[in-house]
């Protein structure tokens, strides 16, 4: 019976099923509608200027860090302290990786299209996500934002597979589905969700992309065989296991135990605070309200961003441990209660939460 309903609820959220019409023809996709805080004009083009010295600055300091743990752990390799080298490696590989994908591909990061580009293709490899695709599903998170039926990027379902996730926390599902998909699209085929947003002109750019890809990946493994060791491995591919368990806590505060079928996101979404190692690592996506609300404003300005609107925002968890309080038992009690979801106050004085006009504000059983 368990299994019985975990399909039913898989089938519920697929982009494929009836849920994604049933969105379209209530009105809550399009991204039209969505709540926004009012801003004067221009401090708003103040806060969208970009810049390319922070994301440099930044890029380059990730980039010394991932090459010189790899070399320590390297040369360290069979000694305890190699342990510890690739365990930051794996950090900054697995979990720092997904914030460069994530705004490169806003286009927002460099002011310079062709940094933006490149570096959106290296995160992108090391993500194990391809671009193309990526690129459409993430521009649909942002218009339908825990739509159901038309966001793929729900990590937290109702009920929420609580398996899953924590497997996850290893990569222990994400990485061979990963590696699934890109056997698929090499042999020249999208995913079934993906032919709902991936236009047909840019199929062959992710066929072409797993194609080399693949070809990385096999290197990889002859390069295990031919020298004895797994050290290629921990080097590429590998840390998308070891490395991505911060980044799984990372997202996780992002949307989970919140709102679905709302056009508000500050029903939504989460905005926390972070220490400087968290923010350089997550490149400010705490400040995830504002991202949503405002996504051509670059990861350097969102604390400004933040300090313009928080008038109109629910007061930001102080920590990670203070957002966790609130969503492990808001997903504990939606096992039993799928309807329930964490709905916080607002200010006094901050316009009213914006909810679809039948007040479907909930997922429905």
């Amino acid at each position: 019976m368990t299994a019985v309903m975990g399909r039913e609820r898989l089938k519920y959220y697929s982009l494929t099923g009836e849920q994604g019409e049933r969105a379209v023809s209530d009105g809550l996709a399009g991204g039209s509608d969505w709540f926004r805080s009012d801003i004067e004009r221009k401090r708003m083009k103040e806060l969208m200027r970009r810049s390319d010295f922070p994301a440099v600055r930044d890029t380059l300091l990730w980039f010394g860090l991932l090459v010189g743990f790899a070399a320590a752990g390297v040369a360290l390799w069979r000694s305890w302290p190699a342990f510890i080298c690739f365990a930051i490696y794996g950090v900054l590989y697995g979990t720092a990786s997904d914030s460069r994908w994530h705004e490169c591909g806003h286009g927002t990061a460099f002011k310079n299209p062709w940094l933006n580009d490149r570096v959106y293709a290296i995160a992108s490899f090391m993500d194990m996500r391809d671009p193309t695709v990526w690129r459409w599903s993430h521009t649909r998170h942002h218009t339908d934002t825990l739509i159901v039926g038309r966001d793929r990027e729900i990590a937290v379902m109702r009920p929420a597979r609580l398996a899953r996730l924590t497997a996850n926390l290893f990569g222990l599902l994400e990485f061979p589905h990963n590696l699934w998909e890109m056997v698929v699209h090499a042999s020249g085929h999208l995913m079934p969700d993906e032919r709902t947003f991936v236009p047909a002109e840019e199929e062959r750019k992710v066929f072409r992309t797993a194609r080399v890809w693949c070809v990385i990946y096999a290197l990889m493994v002859a390069a295990c065989v031919v020298t004895h060791s797994v050290v290629p491995f921990l080097l590429i591919g590998g840390p998308r296991i070891y490395g991505v368990w911060l980044l799984e806590i990372y997202a996780l505060t992002q949307h989970a135990g919140l709102g679905e079928n709302v056009l508000d996101h500050r029903l939504n979404t989460r905005t926390l605070y972070m220490g400087r190692v968290n923010r350089f690592l997550y490149w400010n996506m705490n400040y995830h309200i504002e991202h949503h609300m405002f996504p051509m404003v670059p990861y350097h300005r969102l604390a400004d961003l933040h300090e313009q609107v928080k008038h109109d925002m629910p007061e930001a968890y102080p920590s990670m441990w203070a957002a966790y309080k609130e969503i492990i038992p808001a997903v504990l009690r939606q096992l039993k209660d799928q309807t329930y979801y964490i709905r916080r106050e607002l200010p006094p004085g901050a316009a009213p939460y914006r909810v679809p006009p039948d007040g479907r504000a909930v997922l429905e059983g």
